[in-house]
């Protein structure tokens, strides 16, 4: 039996870390565009904004300090509210040099400790980072997604320490089993809230019986949202309220709004407002999402 979810929460994210700065020019590069993106979407009805940064001129993805801090600022000093979520998935880039002389690694490698990769959330203290729950090959040839159960661990602890809900990220069933085993350790609170990545090579494949494994795996006291990509954004909006769960869309995941159209932040949320409010549930704002998360807005 179908169970849909009658208050839904909408996360827009901005723009990610993929080469997509090229592809469109909606794509936000400096602090202030992916702020003004972030506003943008929280305004179309996204209650949740997640944000990486990028080099203003490059668009190349980043782990600036500086940047994340700018972000930040401007979207506090905003007058539309929205629910900070920043990524905590830079600094685990490893690239092999290939099948016959893998090591040492080569360029688009950046491998870091624990601390470096959560200081900006440290000293930023957003309302909700990212803990992308397990290493994965993606569709790179070479490249590996790099998050070992001790960086977990790491990582997980201190956002517990730091008051910053973990978003867990599962691109697969072995993420989910491995953050409950987080819960169970008490590194991460038993409340948690997961995001299930759906179709991203080469990890769960974006097919609703594998989707409803991964729901399926969710503890029942957990809050869950998902996505999909590309053309299949909008359909995972769908299939994620029917599921009973919370939907993710943006430019991350997603550029365009149908067949050579090329969509902005604020149109993917308003797209997925309507299909929220068509399968006659109702979306919840900032402050409601705060109460049901148990977050606390920060100001500074």
């Amino acid at each position: 039996m179908l169970a849909p979810n009658k208050e839904v929460f909408i996360t827009c994210a901005v723009t990610g870390s993929g080469s997509t700065q090229d592809r469109s020019p909606h794509v936000p590069r400096s602090p202030q565009q992916i702020a003004e993106a972030a506003i943008d979407a929280a305004k179309a009805g996204a209650a949740i904004v997640h944000c990486h940064v990028r080099d203003s001129e490059t668009g190349a993805p980043a782990r600036d300090v500086a940047l994340y801090r700018e972000v930040t600022d401007r979207i506090r000093d905003a007058d539309t509210d929205c629910v900070l979520n920043l990524t905590a998935g830079m600094g685990g880039d490893l690239v092999l040099g290939g099948t016959e002389k893998p090591l040492p690694p080569v360029a688009g490698t950046d491998m870091v400790g624990a601390a470096e990769r959560m200081e900006h959330v440290r000293q930023c203290l957003p309302e909700i980072c990212t803990l992308d729950c397990g290493t994965m090959n993606f569709a790179e040839a070479d490249y590996v997604m790099t998050n070992t159960p001790g960086m977990l661990r790491a990582m997980g602890a201190m956002m517990t320490e730091l008051g910053v809900k973990p978003e867990i990220e599962a691109f697969d069933t072995g993420h989910l089993w491995f953050a409950k085993e987080l819960v169970k350790e008490g590194v991460l609170a038993d409340d948690a809230l997961v995001q299930l990545c759906m179709g991203v090579p080469w990890g769960a494949p974006n097919d609703l019986n594998t989707f409803m494994a991964m729901v399926n795996n969710v503890p029942s006291n957990w809050t869950w949202s998902a996505f999909s990509l590309g053309r299949h954004q909008m359909a995972y909006v769908a299939a994620a309220v029917l599921a009973g769960g919370n939907v993710r869309v943006g430019l991350e995941d997603n550029l365009w709004l149908g067949k050579g159209e090329l969509a902005t932040n604020a149109q993917l949320v308003e797209r997925a407002v309507s299909i929220v409010e068509n399968l006659g549930s109702t979306v919840i704002g900032p402050q409601a999402v705060r109460e049901k998360l148990g977050l606390m807005k920060r100001v500074a």
